[in-house]
């Protein structure tokens, strides 16, 4: 019976969600060694440079830093090392069918704990081109726009 209930977000990775088009998402467990747990825990991670990839029907993660523990002594871990998701046989087939195709990858979308298990939010991606960010942040200004007048109306203000 897990300790903790709930979930805690350690990183989130929103660049991701500006630079790509995420199509799907997969929860994966991670792979790690008590440093690196006890390095999570106290709030430490950063998903920039991150992505994942299949190597011989297994899901590696890569790139994601989790900084040395500063309590560690010689067993700390090294902060960018492989890191082996946890995903059953036909999510890791199904991501295997879809990457194969021209210009997907897999991003680390957050990394958190559920219940006191790690945990990585994984996507599909593909990438956006400069005219797509363009035009994803003006529909996202103009939203806002929107609510702020609707409020203001809500409000009895005129304009």
């Amino acid at each position: 019976m897990p300790k903790e209930k709930g979930q805690k977000v350690v990183a989130q990775n929103r660049k991701a969600r500006h630079d790509y088009h995420i199509e799907d998402t997969w929860e994966a467990g991670l792979v790690l060694v008590g440093t690196e747990v006890k390095s999570l825990r106290a709030g430490r991670a950063s998903l920039q440079d991150g992505f994942a990839e299949v190597d011989d029907h297994e899901v590696w993660l890569q790139g994601v830093h989790i900084p040395e523990y500063t309590q560690g002594t010689w067993t700390n871990h090294a902060a960018r090392r492989k890191r082996k998701l946890l995903l059953n046989r036909t999510e890791i087939a199904k991501i295997e069918r879809k990457i194969t195709d021209k210009g997907y990858t897999l991003v680390p979308l957050q990394l958190y704990f559920k219940d006191g298990r790690a945990k990585v939010e994984i996507g599909l991606a593909r990438g956006k081109k400069a005219y797509d960010k363009r035009h994803s942040l003006a529909e996202r200004q103009a939203n806002r726009e929107q609510e702020q007048a609707v409020q203001r109306r809500l409000k009895g203000h005129t304009d």
